[in-house]
């Protein structure tokens, strides 16, 4: 143990448990960080969804709280302005596009390239969203179990 080390903890730990310790330090700081980051990300998801008109707001209302309950793993943000959802190393996996934004017809599910919706050499990764009902629910789901795997 170093002069400072045994200084800092009165000769109570070996170097190895002060190492220990300062590890569980930095863990908890990361922990922290990413813990405000997705209560942050979910805070202004959730502020973009109250800004958008009907049927917007519903549909990305419902889509934030099936992909809440059916993909817990994939964390909220924003994404251009619109809600989306990134797995752990913060990469976007799957989006909600509001009609009103780009005065389209209909609004818009989508994946990004991490989600693993690989199928042959062709593969669908958006899909128009007019009405989120129990057979839209049920074919996203099956996609976001996809797209994590």
């Amino acid at each position: 143990m170093n002069a400072e080390a045994k200084k800092r903890t009165g000769g109570a730990f070996s170097p190895e448990e002060v190492e220990a310790m300062r590890e569980r330090a930095r863990e908890l700081k990361a922990e922290a960080r990413e813990s405000k980051n997705c209560a942050a990300g979910e805070k202004a998801l959730l502020a973009a969804i109250v800004a958008m008109t009907e049927p917007d707001r519903s549909l990305a209302s419902g889509l934030h709280a099936l992909i809440s309950r059916e993909a817990p793993a994939l964390l909220p943000k924003t994404w251009y302005g619109m809600p989306a959802y990134t797995n752990a190393e913060g990469n976007v996996i799957c989006f909600f596009q509001a009609a009103g934004k780009f005065k389209t017809r209909y609004a818009t599910f989508g994946f990004q390239h991490d989600a693993h919706l690989d199928e042959g050499d062709m593969w669908p990764t958006s899909f128009a969203l007019i009405r989120l009902t129990a057979k839209e629910e049920a074919t996203i789901t099956a996609l976001l179990k996809k797209a994590i795997r």
